[in-house]
């Protein structure tokens, strides 16, 4: 089972190659946010996995946890809790630098993916207003979105020459911060929802970065089981003909 680090640039051209064609010209990358929701209460830790549909140009039929781009007008969302402050430096401190707008915008998205994909809310129940038409199953439900609970554990940039390019920052939350489970899911982005061991996630049609992130995961688990803030995040990128890991 092969890691991030110890690809070249050409073995992630081929084993991501259902992902996304070679593009004609460099684009930038754009904001993304993943969201990792992990159950603890039983033996072993569980995380939430979903297929994407086979009609999906991007991964079809590849199991994704919940995420997106980043919409930079859920900044302007309000929060019951902002991020925790080391969470925070975390995500703008590592050049180029991030207002803290932006840092919120990418980890409400985050929640704002999962509620659409997944149908879960996570945040604290209570009066909460918005004018955005994605934000209306949170007015509808009595749930203010926080972010308190949520933790950078991985940042990811697409490798230069992909059609497709994102910078994806990807957070974990305990599924106990979930204030709303939902019976059906506003879209049909995802199928086959399911909490499925870490180790056995790891043996599924996933794409490598979600398999080294796991793998990240798993092991921040053993030596960090609560998750603390503030703890050292891989991040991922392409130099040269290499894959980098550096820790933010």
């Amino acid at each position: 089972m092969q890691r991030m680090e110890d690809l070249t640039r050409a073995d992630l051209d081929v084993v991501d190659a259902r992902a996304s064609s070679l593009g004609s010209r460099p684009l930038r990358p754009r904001d993304a946010a993943t969201l990792i929701l992990v159950d603890r209460s039983g033996s072993e830790h569980l995380v939430l996995m979903g297929r994407r549909h086979r009609r999906h140009k991007f991964m079809p039929g590849s199991f994704v946890f919940p995420g997106g781009r980043t919409d930079p007008a859920d900044s302007r969302i309000a929060v019951a809790n902002d991020l925790h402050p080391h969470e925070q430096s975390k995500l703008v401190g590592f050049p180029p630098r991030l207002t803290a707008a932006r840092a919120k915008a990418i980890a409400l998205s985050a929640i704002r993916e999962t509620y659409e994909e997944a149908g879960l809310l996570i945040g604290r129940e209570g009066p909460f207003s918005s004018r955005s038409p994605h934000w209306q199953g949170f007015v509808a439900n009595r749930v203010c979105p926080s972010l308190q609970s949520l933790r950078f554990i991985a940042r990811a940039i697409t490798p230069p020459g992909r059609v497709r390019r994102f910078d994806t920052r990807f957070f974990a939350v305990w599924r106990s911060q979930v204030a709303v489970e939902l019976a059906e899911c506003p879209t049909d982005e995802l199928e086959e929802i399911a909490w499925v061991p870490i180790r056995s996630a790891m043996e599924l049609d996933i794409p490598t970065v979600t398999r080294t992130v796991l793998d990240d995961l798993a092991h921040r688990l053993e030596i960090d089981p609560e998750l603390a803030p503030g703890q050292p995040v891989p991040f991922y990128f392409v130099r040269g003909k290499r894959v980098e890991r550096v820790l933010l």
